[in-house]
Parts: structure tokens; C-alpha cells; sequence
């Protein structure tokens, strides 16, 4: 079995990919994104972080999350996430018929691939990139021609702080070659 390691610093900023079980698209549900939404609320009361950026795509999702200067954490805010989504959705899609004996002797359904991705943010130039990808990922994936035609983003709230323009990544106003200026948002982050 492979030995997974993770680096854990406190205070960090990391970008997350959390994949649903066989890339079934359970986000292309409205309802599933509100319940999504629910989860990750209630993991913010109980364990506090800051999204710095986010999408969710049909079948899996990009976070990046900031940690309180004292705590390293994210599994364990993704784990308990999981589970409250899993457990909002009740029977609807965790037949037992459609879980392997692995999955059942782990004690995991038909919702969530068993692991995650997960990145440090290294500096300013870092959380750039990590927020393009994240914000042109619905394009990259055909979902959308545009980053502003996708609901599930948190390119909009950047919009609205002035770090992106509305043309930026879009076809239908013309390519433009402005990037944004990240300059100290890691440093804003939990103030």
C-alpha cells in the first residue's frame, strides 16, 4: 500500500481537489451544491478557515483554504465535509448494493473518491496561479465558453474586489491581457 505523506504547517494556505466516487457528476444537482455549501459552512463554525478561492465543477471541486495561524489541519476539515454531505444526502445515492467490500470495510459510500489532492501555496506567485486554474477550470472542462458564465466560482467575488476584469479568460468580450495583482492577499488573509 502507498505510503501517503502530507505536509501540515500551520497557518498555511493550500489548494485542494476532492473528487467525487467515480467521477459521478453529483454537482450538476443544484441541490447537491446547496447541501455542499451547508457542509462546508457548518465545518467553518466548528473548525474556522478562510476560502480564498473556490469552484465546483459536476463531479469534483477546487478549494483554496487558509488556516488559523495555530492549526494545520485540512484533512480533517475535508474529512468532516465529506461526511456531513454524505449524510445530508441520506439513502439517495449510498445503496449498499453499489459500494465494493473495500469501501464497506472502510466504512466509505459511493459519494467521495477515498483520498484528495493538496498543495501548499509557496507565495504570492503561487496563489495566482493556483486561483487562474481554479477560476478557468469550468472552461477548460468545456462546462462554460467563459469564466463569468460559471455559478459555482469564487471568480466572481474576486471580480467584485477589482482582481479580475470581466474579460479576463473570455471569449465573448475578447481575450484581454490584464492579470490580476495578488500582492499581499496571503498577508490580508485572516485579518
Amino acid at each position: 500500500m502507498s505510503n501517503y505523506r502530507r505536509l501540515y504547517l500551520k497557518g498555511s494556505t493550500v489548494f485542494l481537489t476532492i473528487v467525487t466516487y467515480q467521477r459521478i457528476p453529483l454537482f450538476k444537482d443544484p441541490d447537491y451544491v446547496a447541501k455542499l455549501r451547508l457542509a462546508v459552512s457548518q465545518v467553518k463554525k466548528e473548525k474556522p478557515f478562510d476560502i480564498i478561492g473556490a469552484v465546483i465543477l459536476p463531479n469534483h471541486l477546487h478549494f483554496i483554504w487558509s488556516l488559523p495561524k495555530h492549526d494545520s489541519n485540512y484533512s480533517q476539515r475535508i474529512s468532516r465535509m465529506k461526511v456531513l454531505l454524505t449524510r445530508s444526502i441520506g439513502r439517495q445515492l449510498r445503496s449498499v448494493n453499489n459500494i465494493s467490500e473495500s469501501r464497506r470495510k472502510h466504512r466509505e459510500s459511493n459519494v467521495w473518491q477515498r483520498r484528495f489532492w493538496e498543495h501548499t501555496i509557496r507565495n504570492e506567485k503561487d496563489l495566482k496561479t493556483h486561483l487562474d486554474y481554479i477560476h478557468y477550470n469550468p472552461v477548460k472542462h468545456g462546462l462554460v465558453s467563459c469564466p463569468h458564465h460559471w455559478e459555482y466560482s469564487s471568480f466572481h467575488q474576486w471580480l467584485k474586489r477589482g482582481f479580475y476584469s470581466l474579460e479576463w479568460g473570455c471569449c465573448c468580450h475578447g481575450k484581454s491581457t490584464k492579470t490580476p495583482d495578488f500582492s499581499n492577499i496571503i498577508n490580508q488573509v485572516g485579518e
